[in-house]
């Protein structure tokens, strides 16, 4: 689906979806529960629906009427399964290990780039703890054998998500698992989501420092317990309206909770830093990757050279999202600069207009939605269905705030 977005200001109110991350890790774990939970205000994207069905696959009784979840938790795993991860690298990377500490012989699919995005901490780790893969690496992955306790060595700096992964199956060992860092944590906050999340369903996680690196403390055989409980609003997605917000559209922006965890929340203090007289920034994105996109167009309208700065992981994403966002945002009038790490930003006056490829990107989608907004000229967006993964409902408040586009292939 193509979408021509014409330059415009947004004015009204916008409900933020529920958080995507949030309501990931509640799914899960409602559905290691001995029990039935109610989980409600879940906006569900490709990612939920993916989320939803690896749990199903494993067991679980899971029912959604409306955005609002019943899950009876699983009773007894099946022997085998087989689970199609789509696109979802949290699903594969959250499940895997959940599969294994449950016992369950598991085939896992994947598409797009996902069978290139690396599970490797999986692959040196678990062998020596009662885990077979075949091939070593790579999608479709199968996999056999129990998951036992012990020490478990990870990186921080590829992803957090294979720290949640573990957070989720080690209670459901017999023995006492500790999770150590080797190298500084990065996306930090969606760790601590994790713990937050799991301790609503009576799982207990210790942390501790360790070299000024975390480390992670699990009692083995711990029981997930049923729960009730409604998923906040997702920062990351409404940062994209906070930026029109500051670039000159009138937007409230409600469903949030100014106490989260969420590392995106990052976004609010960002803007208020730059001030109205709209000073250049430098930020560190090691806890906030998924803002990268939508900043870089908040860059492009400061008063001088703005930089994202240790930003390597994201040539890992849906996309290579450091060298696609400078790529497209360029191709309508961006002046960025892609290096190793990061992004440089020069001003400019207007975006220009032109053809975006969202590269499957969803954020690319929707950065490129808000840079046409501050553009001379209408932005065409090639591939604009890619916002399913997480945010459906993207150009429907798009266009409740006054938003124009037009659907064109």
């Amino acid at each position: 689906m193509d979408i021509k977005v014409y330059p415009t200001k947004l004015i009204g109110t916008v409900h933020a979806p529920s958080s995507k991350a949030y309501s990931q890790r509640m799914i899960i774990a409602a559905a290691l529960a001995d029990g039935v939970s109610e989980i409600s205000n879940i906006t569900v994207s490709n990612d939920i629906s993916v989320s939803a069905a690896a749990m199903e696959a494993l067991g679980a009784n899971i029912f959604n009427e409306n955005g609002n979840f019943t899950i009876k938790g699983i009773k007894t795993p099946p022997e085998k399964a087989e689970i199609d991860c789509c696109e979802s690298g949290a699903t594969l990377r959250f499940v895997i290990p959940i599969a294994a500490a449950l016992g369950t012989e598991t085939t896992f699919l994947g598409r797009a780039k996902l069978p290139q995005r690396p599970i490797t901490p999986y692959l040196r780790e678990f062998p020596d703890k009662g885990i077979t893969f075949i091939p070593q690496g790579g999608l479709p992955l199968h996999m056999q054998g129990r998951l036992s306790s012990g020490e478990f060595l990870m990186e921080g700096d590829i992803s957090s998500q294979f720290i949640t992964g573990l957070l989720y199956a080690l209670p459901l060992c017999e023995g006492d698992s500790n999770v150590k860092l080797t190298s500084l944590l990065q996306s930090k906050p969606y760790v601590d989501m994790t713990i937050s999340a799991l301790k609503n369903f009576g799982i207990e996680i210790e942390e501790t420092e360790q070299e000024g690196l975390p480390e992670y403390h699990i009692k083995g055989g711990q029981k997930y317990l049923p729960c009730d409980i409604s998923v906040e609003g997702d920062y990351s997605q409404a940062a994209f309206f906070y930026v029109a917000d500051a670039l000159g559209s009138e937007i409230t922006i409600k469903n949030l909770d100014p106490d989260t965890a969420q590392g995106d929340k990052a976004i609010v203090d960002i803007i208020r830093s730059c001030g109205i007289n709209m000073r250049p920034f430098t930020v560190d994105v090691g806890d906030i990757p998924d803002l990268v996109p939508i900043l870089t167009v908040f860059g492009c309208f400061t008063n001088g050279t703005s930089r994202i700065v240790n930003a390597a992981r994201l040539k890992i994403k849906e996309s290579d999202r450091l060298a696609d966002v400078a790529r497209q945002l360029n191709a309508i009038g961006g002046k960025i600069t892609a290096g190793d790490d990061s992004l440089t930003i020069e001003p400019i006056r207007k975006f220009s207009g032109g053809t975006v490829d969202s590269c499957h990107d969803h954020r690319i989608v929707m950065s490129a939605a808000i840079a046409a907004l501050s553009s001379e000229a209408p932005v065409i967006i090639k591939g604009a269905e890619a916002v399913n993964k997480s945010y459906p409902g993207f150009f429907d408040d798009f266009r409740s705030l006054g938003g124009k586009f037009e659907i064109i292939g």
